[in-house]
């Protein structure tokens, strides 16, 4: 999370949207950096809500706007799975190695998941609080240019990004079947996705 106080506005940072590479890119220019712990740095709207925005309406009597990206679900996910099939991550309950990316998604759609495909959801993150509390500015990720220059614009800064925390390899190829079966389940995903207006 990043918090531009002169400028009125946070960056909350959904996971696997690029925000490592904006968060260095514009660290700098920012009044305040969380990057740890993870639940505060990647810190949704609900606790957004709860811990940042009594904070800055009600000790530092300002109004903050508040901006995020949304990543396409599939290639969200894909993400995910890519990035914990790190050698690393070998023989951890977290690691993706030993399966498919159907296997992966068909794990993230149950109830009860496995801990590999626990990675939360991006339509829970960014859902509005019953007090109003929303994201102002919603981008989608593959819109690079809507989001790069909505901050240019608001910082009054140029925004050279470099590729950070990008997992290797080409991205996963999901089975039609559990393609449609994944839409169908996590229609609110797709849904929300689809509703991101350009220029945010």
């Amino acid at each position: 999370m990043l918090v531009f106080w002169k400028e009125k506005l946070v960056l909350l940072s959904v996971p696997k949207t690029g925000t490592t590479a904006i968060e260095a890119a514009l660290s700098d220019k920012a009044s305040m950096i969380v990057s740890d712990p993870p639940e505060l740095k990647h810190a949704p709207v609900y606790r957004y809500n709860r811990f940042f925005r009594p904070m800055f309406e009600k000790a530092c009597k300002a109004e903050m706007e508040t901006f995020a990206m949304m990543r396409e679900p599939i290639s969200w996910l894909g993400s995910w799975y890519k990035y914990r099939q790190r050698p690393f991550l070998s023989g951890h309950p977290n690691s993706t190695a030993d399966i498919s990316f159907d296997e992966f998604v068909l794990a993230y759609m149950k109830g009860n998941k496995p801990s590999f495909a626990n990675v939360g959801s991006q339509a829970r993150f960014l859902e509005p609080r019953p007090n109003g509390t929303k994201v102002d500015h919603l981008f989608r990720y593959e819109d690079r240019a809507g989001w790069t220059g909505f901050l240019e614009h608001r910082l009054n800064r140029k925004i050279e990004l470099e590729r950070l925390n990008v997992s290797s390899g080409s991205s996963p190829i999901l089975s039609r079947d559990v393609e449609t079966k994944f839409r169908r389940k996590m229609s609110e995903e797709f849904d929300l996705w689809q509703s991101i207006s350009s220029g945010g």
